[in-house]
């Protein structure tokens, strides 16, 4: 008895650190940003999304910032503003449709960005140092004022056998969520990501272009704390057309809610040595 009651204290206090141990630290080796549809005409800069997706970027030092050119018109992504020119951190030159250009930060700090060739479109992207807390980022676009905590994530699989993965922030009332998304060992991915929650859309990325198969999305503000529905539709691997893989297929992850495997796990294994413990002092089998 006092060999099961040393285990029951043990796996009371492996569960009180699982349950207190944050999901502090996010990975930010790599972003990706392309223009909106459409953003080659004026407009795009008074939307909510503004004229490049995402319009705010955040990226590690040493990581890469992909800009891939998804629109059917040719753009530039040169870092500056349409005020006060090029700064020369970056300029990718002409990215024609279908290209893309990569750049890698070396320093840390605020870049802002926008296209000569479109002066109104304007973006950010935010280099912070490597394993910079995400409590302390304002700028994270995985987060909206308190971190995302990785309060749930899911696992579907495209008929190829190609995981797919979504983490979420937990749905909030009058907060935004966030949504990330991971196509797993894959490149060049395109798809289309929907969010509804109670039958209303809080959220529709059409076209959206992963470099290494990771995104990260943001809904409008919730109106309630409610689970939401998360459709992502796949539109094929690849830079340039034809592209490749089950186009159309649809992964839903229905009722999205936080979870707590682990701590359910060890509740459970308190419950089955509590059982024994029981079953051998009283030598009475428990009816379940």
């Amino acid at each position: 008895m006092k060999t099961i009651s040393s285990f029951f204290v043990l796996f009371a206090i492996a569960a009180g650190i699982v349950a207190i141990t944050p999901a502090a630290f996010a990975d930010h080796t790599e972003v990706t940003v392309s223009p909106a549809p459409g953003s080659s005409s004026p407009g795009c800069e008074t939307s909510a999304d503004g004229c490049f997706i995402p319009k705010e970027a955040t990226v590690d030092v040493g990581g890469s910032v992909i800009f891939s050119n998804t629109d059917t018109a040719a753009h530039t992504f040169t870092a500056g503003t349409a005020a006060d020119g090029p700064s020369g951190a970056f300029d990718s030159s002409l990215v024609v449709a279908g290209s893309s250009y990569e750049w890698k930060p070396t320093t840390a700090g605020s870049f802002p960005y926008y296209c000569m060739v479109h002066p109104w479109m304007a973006g950010l992207i935010v280099v912070q140092e490597a394993g910079h807390d995400e409590m302390a980022s304002g700028h994270d676009e995985m987060a909206s004022g308190d971190t995302m905590m990785a309060a749930t994530s899911a696992t579907g699989m495209l008929s190829d056998g190609v995981k797919v993965s979504v983490g979420a922030s937990a749905p909030t009332s009058g907060e935004k969520m966030m949504i990330s998304t991971d196509f797993a060992n894959s490149q060049h991915v395109n798809y289309d990501i929907k969010v509804t929650q109670n039958g209303n859309t809080v959220l529709d990325d059409m076209g959206v272009h992963d470099h290494e198969g990771k995104g990260s999305h943001e809904t409008a503000p919730l109106t309630s704390s409610d689970p939401v529905e998360i459709t992502i539709t796949f539109e094929g691997y690849g830079i340039d057309d034809p592209k490749t893989g089950p186009i159309g297929e649809k992964v839903v992850f229905s009722n999205v809610v936080p979870e707590f495997g682990t701590i359910a796990m060890m509740i459970l294994a308190v419950s089955i040595i509590s059982i024994i413990a029981v079953t051998a002092k009283s030598k009475v089998i428990p009816r379940f």
